[in-house]
């Protein structure tokens, strides 16, 4: 009991370590820069203390968790032998955490309520609606359509900067010829894509599939699928602002 005790006041001091940059640059700006105190300072310490448990109890989580199921549902793949399979639970994980993602939740509400302001979309609930949710879509998509081929890449061996220059190629020629409305949208898409769902379990499915492999390397093989989870939803969404 005691042991457990100490093992999560461990962690709880290790969360406490990496919020401690954050706390320092916001107390600094507020009480030098600006010279006024905190507002309600007894809610904002309740609240650090909330957020240092909440991000301990998560990456603790993660490593109990996700983790080992995301390498051993790669082995179990591998072991398979079916491409087609392998290549099917990609693409739906990639759907599927992407479309839970709550940071992409919250981006394609915002963009919505933005272009109805703008007068691209009708100043209409259902039509923002409407639109969040087609965006959602497409950046799941296109992150199921990143892991497939991320994975086809590693069974392959394909050096992983050739395709991230190619992809990185057609997105500034895409930024030329899609909506100015939409470009800044489908830039920032790439980077909600990578945040607290997705990026460990695809991270653990590269890793685990690299391992399963015999002649590829986890290190070098087994990392990049978050590159391209960052690079398909910026062509994806290019391209749906350019056919809707």
């Amino acid at each position: 009991m005691l042991a457990g005790f100490l093992s999560f006041l461990r962690l709880v001091l290790g969360s406490l370590r990496d919020l401690a940059p954050i706390l320092l640059v916001i107390a600094f700006f507020q009480i030098v820069v600006l010279q006024q105190p905190f507002p309600d300072l007894e809610r904002i310490a309740v609240g650090v203390v909330l957020v240092m448990l909440g991000l301990t109890l998560f990456i603790q989580g993660l490593e109990m968790g996700l983790f080992p199921i995301g390498e051993s549902m790669a082995h179990a793949f591998a072991r398979k032998g079916s491409l087609a399979w392998l290549l099917g639970f990609a693409f739906c994980l990639g759907f599927g955490t992407t479309a839970a993602e709550p940071a992409l939740i919250a981006v394609a509400a915002a963009a919505a309520r933005a272009m109805s302001k703008s007068g691209v979309l009708p100043d209409d609930g259902a039509a923002q609606a409407s639109y969040a949710l087609g965006l959602r879509l497409t950046v799941a998509v296109s992150v199921g359509a990143s892991l497939v081929l991320g994975v086809i890449r590693i069974l392959k061996g394909w050096p992983v900067h050739t395709i991230i220059i190619g992809g990185y190629v057609i997105v500034v020629i895409l930024t030329f010829l899609a909506p100015p409305e939409i470009i800044g949208v489908a830039y920032d898409s790439g980077g909600v894509t990578t945040s607290t769902v997705t990026v460990p379990l695809v991270a653990a499915l590269g890793v685990g599939l690299a391992s399963s492999i015999r002649g590829r390397n986890p290190l070098t093989d087994g990392f990049g699928l978050i590159a391209f989870a960052s690079m398909f939803p910026m062509i994806f969404v290019m391209l749906y602002g350019m056919i809707a």
